[in-house]
């Protein structure tokens, strides 16, 4: 399946990869049916998904049955009035049919909005008056419908509300019944041109309200290098992304690129995470694969790892956040496995990589994926040529959009160009390269520190940090300080074995790990102690929150 989107598949070398790696693209390109009823067809009985629950329960998905299953799923939205270019909002945790959901919106040319299932009722009102959204597809959970029917009620214009069950409210629509009583849906003659929406993502940023990301239908295509040289995936690998369905990460790891690539999804339906459930998973289903943000790895390292049987897995990747490289070495003399790291947005596909042609630099992002055009961008606007120079990590644009990159903010050009102008898109994530070319992260361009004339990335800090063996998890930010501008101010989570200790010993002794760590002057000279650091539905530490409570607690001082 590779070869007919990419010139080359196979390549010797980091050099060979950046000089002919080139992804070719169909005028009318449709994953569902290009790439999933191509391996229907080719391949029928090669497993594409298993699914298991914390229940107990099983399921195992041929490729044939994916097609059968998406034919009958969007037969069953065609019959209720989804037609081409409606916007479906999906609330559907891990559950099984999210998969053939999605596969048979992409049939009808639907566009898919995967969402969180901690959305509220506000959440829901709001996404569904700016993207005008007449149907939502959801768990038949009593807290979700809840949420659903109350935004119904205060916005009627949404007209269908499907359940997958288990409950199946009266006036809803039941999926696995309307599915099951389906016409298979036939591929038209015409069904949509490359260029057209496919996907759009409402954005969990750490500021501000939510943004439109949209995608077209390129943004599969611009997966293989996820799948393919980033995770490094062969014909006869189990993957297992770590991901709710309603984050970009599963777009990243349980769906397009894999299964280019043709191998099989690991897909582990749990309402809470635990790490030992997760590596029993890995045991007991020899998973080859895994990629999970840090925060799982840091969880997991805390485990008794010679408990499982981890022999199966070959390979281990991370994204979502920069990865503590005190985190990278103890997975590494636990494993033997390298965590290779990427770098990405909601609005990319993986923009940065550490690939399998190049050691791993503990810490670093790797090298620019060759299908984009990275650069880094100083605040006056000139790109950084020197090594250590910091910049803004952008995309340059000049030759046109890189297949991957999003198509803009949905309704919104004021956003867009804020981000995307002078013939670049700009990350707001600042980094810095090495001699060797590899990327580092900083922190994003609104939380850098300007302390006493210094600059001080908050991620150097809590790397620092995260050394101690007190510390779970960590937040920098910025204190305002009459004398130097701003200080350093770390938040933190203890292990549960350091909580008794929490005191002004422990905060002496933090500090003084820091500065054997890092340069003494990037030191945290405020450190508080909490229980938890305030996140975004996808798990992202919310700085700017952590930085407003600081500011009205000043505000009460003064």
């Amino acid at each position: 399946m590779l070869d007919r989107f990419l010139k080359q598949t196979t390549f010797t070398s980091l050099e060979d990869f950046q000089q002919h790696f080139s992804l070719v693209v169909p005028d009318d390109f449709n994953f569902a049916y290009d790439v999933m009823d191509g391996w229907a067809a080719c391949a029928p009985e090669r497993l594409a998904m298993i699914w298991t629950n914390d229940q107990g329960a099983e399921r195992r998905f041929t490729f044939a049955d994916m097609k059968r299953e998406s034919d009958k799923a969007a037969g069953f939205f065609a019959s209720v009035g989804i037609k081409k270019g409606d916007m479906v909002l999906l609330i559907m945790k891990r559950r099984y049919q999210f998969w053939t959901t999605m596969l048979g919106l992409h049939k009808l040319g639907a566009v898919a909005i995967p969402a969180s299932f901690l959305l509220t009722k506000k959440d829901i009102v709001y996404r569904v008056k700016c993207a005008d959204i007449k149907t939502v597809i959801c768990c038949g959970d009593d807290e979700i419908l809840r949420h659903v029917n109350d935004a119904q009620a205060e916005w009627p214009a949404l007209e269908r509300r499907i359940s997958i069950g288990p409950v199946v409210p009266d006036e809803w629509l039941d999926f696995n019944k309307g599915v099951e009583e389906a016409k298979p849906y036939v591929r038209p003659l015409k069904h949509n041109k490359a260029t057209d929406p496919m996907l759009m993502y409402f954005t969990s940023g750490t500021s501000g309200q939510p943004k439109m990301v949209l995608h077209d239908q390129t943004y599969a295509i611009g997966h293989i290098g996820t799948a393919a040289y980033w995770h490094n995936l062969k014909p006869g690998a189990i993957h297992l992304t770590v991901s709710d369905s309603g984050w970009a990460k599963c777009a990243w790891g349980k769906l397009y690129g894999q299964w280019i690539v043709g191998v099989t999804l690991f897909v582990y339906d749990h309402e809470k995470f635990t790490p030992a459930d997760i590596l029993r998973k890995i045991e007991q289903y020899r998973i080859t694969s895994f990629c999970a943000p840090p925060t799982v790895y840091r969880f997991m390292i805390r485990e008794d790892l010679s408990q499982f049987d981890l022999s199966s897995l070959k390979y281990a990747t991370t994204a979502g956040e920069a990865l503590n490289a005190s985190v990278y070495q103890k997975f590494l003399e636990i494993t033997g496995l390298q965590i290779k790291e990427g770098f990405g947005q909601s609005e990319t596909t993986c923009l940065l990589a550490t690939l399998p042609w190049i050691s791993t630099k503990p810490g670093s992002m790797g090298v620019p994926m060759p299908q984009y055009d990275v650069r880094l961008v100083k605040e006056n606007g000139e790109v950084v040529t020197q090594p250590g120079e910091h910049g803004q990590i952008a995309v340059c644009t000049r030759d046109g959009k890189p297949i991957g990159l999003f198509c803009g903010y949905y309704r919104n050009a004021e956003l867009t160009n804020l981000a995307w102008h002078d013939d670049f898109y700009f990350t707001g994530d600042v980094a810095y390269f090495d001699e060797d070319g590899y990327y580092w992260y900083v922190g994003r361009a609104d939380d850098v520190i300007k302390s006493s004339g210094y600059r001080i990335g908050p991620f150097e800090v809590e790397s620092a940090l995260m050394t101690h063996p007190a510390v779970v998890e960590c937040a920098i930010t910025g204190v305002p300080d009459e004398i130097r501008g701003q200080v350093v101010k770390a938040t933190i989570v203890l292990g549960k074995e350091w909580k008794d200790k929490a005191g002004e010993a422990l905060v002496k002794e933090l500090q003084n790990h820091v500065k054997t760590i890092t340069a003494p002057y990037k030191y945290p000279r405020v450190i508080e102690f909490v229980d938890e650091l305030p996140k975004t539905h996808s798990g992202k530490v919310r700085h700017k929150e952590i930085r407003e409570k600081d500011a009205e607690k000043a505000k009460c001082r003064d």
